[in-house]
């Protein structure tokens, strides 16, 4: 089955999504020879790549959601856990 996108289409599809310029022409190319395995291949690992970075960015919000909650919970009592919860698990194990 053919697939009924233009190339302009395509090209501006994938460049929204992040993708780089010779990740796009790869793909265009296999589009041109009806390799579907590998232009969802590239998909698939553009798309892990994408996942990746929204996980690390999770954890660094995560990061100052701790930090945030810890600053307004000291300004409330006089304890001073101050170390930190953060590195390796999302919010230290403790939910602001």
């Amino acid at each position: 089955m053919q697939n009924h996108l233009s190339p302009q289409t395509i090209r501006q599809n994938l460049l929204d999504a992040g993708c780089h310029a010779k990740m796009i022409e790869q793909f265009l190319s296999y589009q041109q020879n009806g390799d579907l395995e590998h232009q969802l291949g590239l998909l698939s690992s553009h798309r892990q790549k994408l996942l990746d970075k929204v996980h690390s960015q999770e954890k660094q919000i995560d990061c100052l959601d701790y930090l945030v909650y810890q600053l307004q919970k000291n300004s409330h009592t006089s304890t001073s856990d101050q170390e930190s919860h953060c590195s390796g698990t999302r919010n230290g194990g403790k939910k602001p």
